[in-house]
């Protein structure tokens, strides 16, 4: 039977109001409950909900029941915990640790990834921009099937979606052991693996901000240095499992580790935000044509009324052009130690050493963020500017001992940004739609992670030398930090909401329930 379910918020949640339905309209039991003290009753938190044990609408609401009402406690197993505001905590370290781990298993691995480049240019023997195809279409996968993966995420829960997209990255990387070709290994680790891992990433980090607001920064920030702990580590492992069992082995001893992404997708419990009543609540009209009703779908499924989102748009445009940049390194590093005469070894490990920089600075990043001592949006920027600097410095290095030092700072400026790429979005969006708008975001980053790697082997090929590569990536970067500049609000130093200012204690509205930047459509 399908009944109307009001979600009532007040200081002490224990008691169920029930009432027969059709006896009182909504309407009229909402004003009913004016009278009593504490009694929060919200109409527009309504939702249409399926109560296949129940005959009655279900209102919760006060401690202290209001008369002539009947108190059921506890509450039925079907109906789930809505929270207010995000909990800051609690479950969601658990949540924390499992972004941790999959970005170890994720971006950890395809930046580490530089150390097969060049095993696969020799036994393919194919030139620095076609192999980097590899990397350049897992990662472009992973971005722009991301609105897939959060799709999905919207109806079946993060939990099963993570562990289909474990097992996809690991038949993904199964498969191209067996590989004879470029286009195999375009198929199985560009696209089988490319996929699973979008059916990972958008549904984990946005469970991470649903469950954080005040330390939603922090939070992220605990989750992305997984990449740098990944990428100190799996360097030097991944050279050793080549030299021990071959780069065929290594694939293979890295498809099982990836089954450790099902391991993490145990860890995603769902939560039940109030926003998320509002997002449920608003339908869209029906004119009777099938044409416009499928579409209307499609919309709904994907929101894609974001691109009719200005703020979304500017920053969505200015975060495509810095990742076209910034995973070039990543990539070409190794390659560009091996060209200035250093050993394997040698050259894997400027890949770890730059992690080292890298983890501290998503942890600084995020505590710095949390402060509050500027907006992350104005953070971003600079950060933004170091990072396509220390790339324009790259080029500069010509020894091991300066080639590492570059290597700390590109890795202290660049691992700055990923926290605040994420955390900042539910400023922009409001925290009731960061599940689409992630993956539509990551979606239009894949557009950046496609062409940067291509590009630099290009330019590699045409040159004889990466320089010009590490130049053209500092300049992406660049570019992509001066449009942050045409955002909404930009120049505000801080954004206010009927004359109070977010995030104020005083304001009794957290940050993470509304956008904290300007929400212009255009």
């Amino acid at each position: 039977m399908m009944m109307e379910v009001i979600w009532t918020r007040s200081l002490n949640l224990s008691f169920i109001q029930v009432i027969p339905p059709n006896q009182k309209s909504i309407d009229t039991f909402c004003s009913s409950l004016e009278q009593f003290p504490r009694v929060c009753c919200q109409k527009h938190l309504c939702l249409r909900c399926l109560l296949a044990q129940h005959s009655q609408a279900v209102c919760l609401a006060d401690s202290s029941p209001a008369p002539g009402l009947q108190s059921v406690s506890p509450r039925p197993a079907m109906a789930e915990p809505v929270f207010s505001v995000q909990p800051d905590g609690g479950w969601g370290w658990m949540v924390v640790l499992a972004g941790f781990l999959n970005n170890c298993l994720l971006v950890g691995v395809t930046r580490s990834f530089g150390v097969f480049f060049i095993h696969f240019t020799q036994y393919f023997q194919e030139s620095s921009s076609r192999v980097s195809w590899i990397s350049s279409i897992a990662m472009a996968m992973q971005q722009f099937a991301s609105p897939v993966g959060s799709v999905f995420g919207m109806h079946y829960g993060a939990r099963p979606v993570v562990m289909v997209g474990g097992v996809l990255s690991s038949l993904g990387m199964l498969t191209a052991s067996f590989g004879q070709s470029l286009l195999h290994m375009y198929l199985s680790i560009g696209l089988l693996t490319g996929f699973g891992w979008a059916l990972v990433f958008a549904p984990t980090m946005a469970t991470i901000a649903r469950y954080f607001k005040r330390r939603r920064a922090l939070a992220t920030g605990l989750a992305f240095t997984g990449v740098g702990v990944a990428s100190f580590f799996f360097s030097p492992l991944f050279q050793l499992l080549i030299d021990e069992y071959g780069w065929r082995g290594a694939l293979q001893i890295l498809s099982a580790m990836m089954l450790n992404l099902c391991v993490c997708a145990a860890l995603l419990r769902p939560i039940t935000l109030r926003e998320d009543l509002l997002v449920a609540s608003g339908g869209r009209p029906n004119d009777g044509r099938k044409g416009a009703e499928c579409w209307g779908k499609v919309t709904s499924a994907f929101d894609l009324t974001l691109f009719l989102h200005r703020g979304f748009m500017v920053y969505t445009f200015a975060v495509t052009l810095m990742t076209t940049g910034y995973f070039v390194p990543y990539v070409h590093l190794v390659a560009h130690g091996k060209n200035l005469g250093l050993s394997d070894y040698e050259a894997a490990f400027l890949l770890s050493v730059t992690a080292i920089s890298d983890i501290v600075a998503r942890l600084f990043s995020g505590w710095v963020a949390d402060l509050k001592l500027i907006r992350a949006i104005h953070m971003l920027f600079l950060w933004s500017v170091l990072t396509g600097f220390s790339l324009l410095l790259i080029p500069l290095g010509q020894t091991y001992a300066s080639l590492m030092g570059l290597g700390l700072f590109y890795g202290f400026c660049s691992g700055a940004l990923p926290p605040l790429f994420f955390s900042t979005l539910p400023d922009i969006v409001g925290i009731g739609r960061i599940l689409n708008a992630t993956g539509l975001f990551l979606m239009c980053l894949s557009i950046g992670g496609l062409l940067g790697p291509p590009l630099s082997g290009f330019l590699e090929d045409l040159t004889g030398s990466y320089d010009v590569s590490f130049l053209t990536a500092g300049g992406f970067i660049l570019a992509g930090a001066l449009v942050l500049l045409l955002l909404p609000s930009f120049f505000v130093c801080a954004t206010t909401f009927s004359g109070r200012r977010t995030g104020d204690p005083a304001s009794g509205q957290a940050s993470g329930d509304r956008p904290a930047l300007e929400t212009d459509r255009s």
